[in-house]
């Protein structure tokens, strides 16, 4: 480790965990390295790697004498048993198929908020996707980038303007080490832009028992304007973005080569990664193969997951700025210029372009959308590319997002679980019947917990909102007054996602003199926390936090309704545990799949959802609430105002009334068998366990059995 700090020797494994992000899904480990300092853990923002660096030393002698020693033994014990299982689920469901290896591209990988090396929902299910794989012993390795600057950091004026702040991870103070090469070297790959060559070390994050490579172009011999080519997650413009995805996907396969890697399935989650498939029909035809024979070969390697249903959020390149960069790579392949852009051609309003989605669906063997919905959305959206087959023959499938249990799952739940579900729950977490032992909870114990953990989210809630007042110059009376804002007993409604205008974040401020009236009920009042950014370039995103911040001002609202400042995987654990109901109102149908309400599904937490992305696969009547009607509407301004009318009535009618119905002893038992039914439906399904599982069945293992036509 790099640390001016010696371990005591009976604490020197403290290092090795800190480099291996299970520590990240496993309370005690995190418990261990809290007890260290709890005040410079939190300074740390929650990085082990950091707090050992900043620790006095004379702290950590003392911990080596004491009680810790207990805790820390207990903890690594579960490390080396999860480290070194007698055999993996994997191992047990495919021993045929142990050798083979998985290469899975993300341009964002979402782990911790140690790492913000992530925007969003992306990064999110890429992060959970290389946990679960770790957990079931999937052989997989992430590739992408370790963004310096990483995602912005969100600041709010007064006014509520978003503005972003870039700072510089340090990544000698990140859970990251420069990765080795079967010579023991540290690795370092080169790509060709332009008639320029751009190079890129390589740093390795371990997640569990497998591995994480990411590049970075921050290095010399590199220009000063390819160094920053990787700052910054989405940042720069076209320019930047195609080289970025040229690095990612040709740079990726490369990276793999130099460390000795031989992957039987090549995975691009998303068509960011797209470019791989060049790299890999060049390694082919360098082989002596003809184009069509390199062609039909990378297609049984590769699979595709499309996760965009707007035609605009798919990466396209102008004809003239793909010649520049390619102009040498094309004769590789054996092709003319007509015919390398004939491969991703598709026509755009501005004239033709290379679409990096077409590319992926053209050369990937295998390809899903992320929701049952998505994936018919996608068969249309695509059919051009297959118009001799009838529409529901178009072959994407689809395979429903999950989230990673352990990541997202409050502890105090973990341990309720234990309880009453068995102690080997977690083993089998994606088995139905076992979670119809959710009944089996008494609800006061369930009740207690939702308090607790609803309590904690507000402190959480009044301290960063207490910030954000006192860094924007509030008087000390303002601060002060938001230490008191919301109500830790109120029904807490939770909205928080990415900040773009389809996600329609105002919706519930159609009519405000009706959400007063919601709000500001001194018998059964309810409360609103907001949170999520925009795009910096997304301008009537960043007016919609804006609007949110601006309403929230608004007389009888003032204090009910927060908007909590920069939304990161810290804050998300905090809400999704926390919040008693998930609000989720997109236009359909422009939700791929989304995740976040299957966070707070899994916590106890009913979603109030239109009936888009994975909530009509979810949604029974009983566990949770449908906003508006499934079809899609021509007049959006009608959409907009029949599913806020519908919003209302439901709050009224149905979630406020259900809340507030108690018995003698206190008990919402009503409510309470909505949070189980929500449990019991959502936990066991939408968990990255049955996700992987059919990425195995669907797509990695025909793969890695050849079958793939």
């Amino acid at each position: 480790m790099n640390m001016h700090i010696e371990l005591p020797v009976n604490l020197h494994r403290l290092g090795e965990l800190a480099y291996n992000m299970w520590w990240s899904w496993n309370p005690e480990a995190q418990e261990l390295f809290r007890r260290i300092d709890p005040e410079l853990w939190e300074k740390v923002y929650h990085n082990p790697v950091r707090l050992l660096q900043e620790v006095p030393q004379e702290r950590l002698e003392g911990l080596a004498d004491s009680d810790y020693l207990v805790a820390y033994h207990r903890v690594m014990a579960d490390f080396d048993a999860y480290m070194h299982p007698g055999e993996s689920w994997f191992a047990e469901s495919f021993p045929a198929e142990s050798d083979h290896l998985v290469a899975y591209f993300s341009a964002e990988f979402g782990l911790h908020e140690s790492l913000p090396i992530y925007s969003g929902g992306l990064g999110i299910l890429s992060g959970d996707h290389c946990k679960e794989a770790s957990d079931m012993g999937v052989p997989l390795v992430g590739i992408g980038f370790l963004y310096p600057q990483g995602y912005f950091t969100q600041r709010l004026t007064a006014d509520g303007v978003q503005e972003a702040v870039y700072e510089k991870l340090d990544f000698g103070r990140v859970p990251a080490r420069a990765a080795l090469g079967p010579d023991g070297k540290e690795i370092r790959i080169h790509v060709q832009l332009e008639t320029r060559t751009v190079y890129a070390r390589v740093w390795h994050i371990q997640v569990g028992r497998n591995a994480l490579y990411l590049m970075d172009t921050d290095i010399e011999p590199n220009d000063p304007k390819d160094r920053v080519l990787a700052a910054r997650l989405y940042g720069g413009d076209l320019e930047t973005r195609l080289s970025q995805e040229i690095v990612l996907g040709i740079g990726g396969v490369r990276t793999a080569r130099a460390l000795g890697l031989n992957p039987t399935v090549w995975h691009m989650n998303e068509g960011h990664a797209a470019f791989l498939v060049l790299e890999l029909l060049r390694e082919q035809v360098a082989q002596g193969k003809g184009f069509a024979e390199a062609s039909d070969y990378v297609r049984k390697h590769v699979v595709f997951t499309t996760h965009t249903p707007v035609p605009a959020g798919h990466d396209t390149f102008p004809f003239d700025m793909m010649e520049r960069h390619f102009w040498n790579f094309w004769p590789k392949l054996g092709l003319s210029k007509e015919d390398f852009l004939g491969l991703a051609h598709q026509d755009q309003p501005w004239g033709p372009s290379f679409s990096m989605t077409v590319l992926a669906l053209r050369f990937s063997g295998k390809r899903n959308g992320v929701s049952k919905i998505h994936g018919a959305v996608s068969r249309k959206m695509w059919h051009f590319l297959w118009p001799d087959k009838p529409l529901d023959e178009v072959p994407i499938g689809q395979i429903t997002n999950g989230v990673h249990t352990a990541s997202w799952l409050a502890p105090e739940l973990y341990e309720l679980y234990n309880k009453y579900l068995g102690p080997d729950w977690y083993d089998n977490l994606d088995r139905q019947d076992l979670w119809d032992s959710v009944w089996d909870i008494p609800d006061e114990e369930l009740w207690d917990v939702k308090l607790q953990l609803r309590t904690r989210l507000i402190e959480f809630a009044r301290e960063r909102y207490a910030a954000w007042k006192e860094r924007i110059g509030a008087s000390p009376d303002e601060v002060e007054a938001a230490r008191g804002v919301l109500d830790p007993k109120a029904l807490t409604i939770g909205f928080a996602r990415r900040f773009a205008t389809y996600k329609r974040a105002t919706l519930v401020f159609r009519d405000i003199e009706r959400l007063r009236r919601i709000v500001d009920d001194p018998d059964r009042p309810a409360q609103f926390i907001f949170a999520g950014k925009a795009h910096p370039k997304d301008g009537p995103g960043k007016a919609m936090i804006q609007q949110v911040i601006n309403l929230a001002k608004y007389p009888g609202l003032n204090g009910r309704i927060v908007f909590l400042e920069d939304y990161d995987i810290n804050m998300a654990r905090y809400l999704v545990q926390g919040v008693d109901v998930w609000l989720n109102n997109p236009r359909r149908p422009r939700e791929a799949s989304g995740t976040s309400g299957q966070k707070a599904a899994l916590n106890g937490v009913p979603n109030a959802s239109v009936l888009d992305g994975w909530w009509p696969e979810a949604y029974n009547g009983a566990n949770g609430w449908a906003i508006g009607e499934q079809e899609g509407y021509d007049n959006l301004e009608a959409q907009d105002a029949d599913d806020a009318s519908h919003l209302y009535s439901i709050l009224e009618k149905c979630v406020v009334p259900m809340f507030y119905g108690r018995d003698d002893a206190g008990i919402p038992r009503v409510w309470i068998s909505v949070m189980k039914e929500t449990i019991r439906t959502v936990a066991p399904y939408f968990s990255l366990r049955r996700m992987l599982k059919e990425y195995l069945d669907q797509m990695y293992v025909p793969t890695m059995r050849g079958l793939i036509e």
